[in-house]
C-alpha cells in the first residue's frame, strides 16, 4: 500500500508555500516527437516507483499515526515528515525539485521556457528528457547516452517500466523506421462504449455546414451533467484530433443550459468518431525542421453575440504540433479585423514554439504565417491608423512589432488551400 497523508490540515503561510509542480504541455510532447522523427531516433519511457515518496519537504508537516500502526506507548503523538507523502499538497513539487536537482547535478541543463525539459550535449550528440510528474520520456541521437541516463536513474530511484514509448497521457505512439504514428484509438472506443454509440450509423463529417447553433430558449432541456460529460470527454480527445476541434468547441459554449438541438450536434460528433476511430497523425522521419503556421477566422460566426472564431495550426517539419479553435473576445467590425486578431493569436503560439525550440539549440529564424486575407497582411505591415484599425485593441498590435523585427512574416495563401 502507498503511504498516504491523513489527519493533517495544511494552512497557507504556515506549512506550505508553492504547492504546484510544473508539467509539460501536450504541445511540448508533440514537439519532442517531431524532433525525434526529424533526427531519426527512438524514444523510450520510464516510470518512477512511488515517485512522491522521494521528495524532500522544506516545511514542517505533521501527520497522525496511521490506523493499525499506532504506538501503544505514545498514542497521542504525531509524526513529523522528512519526505513527502501521497496526498500532501506539495508532494508533486517536492518530487520535481528532487528530480531536477539530480539531473542538473549530472550536467543536464533545464529548459529556460519549459522547466520540465532537460537536455545534455555530448560532442555532436544530444539527449532530451521530458518529465510529466513521474512519467519520463527520453531519447538521444546516440543510444549509449540513453543507457547512461537509465543507469543514473536506476542508481538514484526505484524505476519500473522501461521500454520504447508506446502509450503516454492517453496518446498511443507507434514508432516505425519511416516515422511515428499518433492516435487515441483506444480512448475513442472506450468513449463510444461509455456513451453507447458502438452500433451508431457513422457520419461523414463531425458537423453539418448548414447548422447554426444558438441558445434555443424554447428548446427541450436535456440532462446537463450527461451533456457536460460528453463535452469533457471530447475535449480530451482533441489532443490528437484537430478535425473535431471546431465542432467540439462550438458545442462546449452551451454547457450551462443545454437543449436537445445541442445534444443532437454532439451526437453527430460521436457518430463521426464511430467511423473514424483509427484516424491519427503521421510524423514522417527525416523531414526538414522548418516551422510553418496557418491562420484563419470565420467572420461573425457566432449567432448570439456575432463574435468571430480564430483558428490556427503550426507545422514543424511536416508534423502538426499545435492547433486551436477559439472564439474571439471582441466583436470584429470587418473580415480584415477578424483575420488580423486570429493572426495575432497564432503569432503568440509561434513565439512560444520558437522559444521552446531554443532549448533544443534550434534557431528557426523568420517564421511564415499563411493567411488568406490581404487586408490583414497589409495591417501587419502598415502602422498608419485608419478607419479599419482605430478600434482594434492595442494588445493585438504586437503582431506589427514582430513583423517589423522580422521574427514573423505574414504571407498570402488562397482560401481553398
Amino acid at each position: 500500500a502507498r503511504l498516504v497523508a491523513k489527519g493533517y490540515n495544511q494552512e497557507f503561510g504556515v506549512d506550505f508555500e508553492e504547492s504546484f509542480a510544473p508539467v509539460a504541455r501536450l504541445e511540448a510532447v508533440r514537439i519532442l516527437l517531431a524532433y525525434a522523427c526529424s533526427h531519426k531516433f527512438k524514444l523510450y519511457q520510464m516510470d518512477v516507483k512511488t515517485a512522491f515518496l522521494n521528495g524532500y519537504i522544506k516545511e514542517e508537516v505533521y501527520v497522525s499515526q496511521p490506523p493499525g500502526f499506532e504506538n501503544s506507548e505514545m498514542p497521542n503523538h504525531v509524526y513529523k515528515l522528512h519526505k513527502a507523502l501521497y496526498g500532501l499538497k506539495q508532494a508533486p513539487r517536492a518530487w520535481y525539485d528532487r528530480l531536477s536537482q539530480f539531473l542538473v547535478s549530472k550536467n543536464y541543463s533545464r529548459g529556460k521556457v519549459d522547466q520540465t525539459l532537460f537536455t545534455k550535449k555530448v560532442r555532436n550528440h544530444i539527449i532530451v528528457v521530458q518529465v510529466y510528474v513521474d512519467d519520463i520520456i527520453f531519447g538521444s541521437t546516440n543510444p549509449s547516452l540513453c543507457e547512461e541516463f537509465s543507469k543514473h536513474m536506476h542508481s538514484e530511484f526505484e524505476m519500473s517500466l522501461m521500454g520504447e514509448l508506446q502509450f503516454f497521457l492517453g496518446l498511443q505512439v507507434k514508432q516505425h523506421k519511416d516515422g511515428f504514428f499518433l492516435n487515441q484509438e483506444k480512448y475513442v472506443k472506450e468513449l463510444l462504449k461509455r456513451f453507447q454509440f458502438e452500433q451508431a450509423k457513422p457520419a461523414s463529417t463531425p458537423m453539418s455546414t448548414s447548422i447554426k447553433l444558438e441558445n434555443d430558449e424554447k428548446g427541450k432541456p436535456v440532462d446537463a451533467k450527461h451533456f457536460r460529460g460528453m463535452i469533457g470527454s471530447l475535449l480530451y480527445l482533441t489532443a490528437s484530433r484537430p478535425d473535431i476541434q471546431f465542432s467540439v468547441c462550438l458545442c462546449a459554449r452551451y454547457q450551462s443550459s443545454p437543449k436537445e438541438s445541442h445534444l443532437i450536434a454532439v451526437k453527430r460528433i460521436f457518430r463521426y468518431l464511430s467511423g473514424t476511430c483509427n484516424l491519427g497523425f503521421w510524423y514522417p522521419a527525416g523531414s526538414s525542421f522548418d516551422l510553418i503556421s496557418y491562420s484563419d477566422a470565420d467572420y461573425a460566426g457566432c449567432k448570439i453575440d456575432r463574435k468571430s472564431t480564430s483558428g490556427y495550426c503550426q507545422m514543424l517539419g511536416g508534423c502538426m504540433v499545435s492547433w486551436a479553435s477559439k472564439k474571439q473576445h471582441s466583436v470584429a467590425l470587418s473580415t480584415a479585423e477578424a483575420e488580423y486578431v486570429a493572426a495575432g493569436s497564432c503569432a503568440a503560439q509561434v513565439l512560444w514554439i520558437k522559444s521552446q525550440l531554443c532549448d533544443y539549440n534550434i534557431d528557426i529564424g523568420c517564421t511564415p504565417i499563411l493567411c488568406d486575407n490581404t487586408s490583414a497582411i497589409n495591417l501587419s505591415k502598415n502602422p498608419i491608423q485608419h478607419s479599419r484599425t482605430k478600434h482594434i485593441e492595442i494588445r493585438h498590435h504586437f503582431l506589427r512589432d514582430e513583423v517589423a523585427n522580422k521574427t514573423l512574416e505574414l504571407i498570402f495563401i488562397p482560401t481553398e488551400k
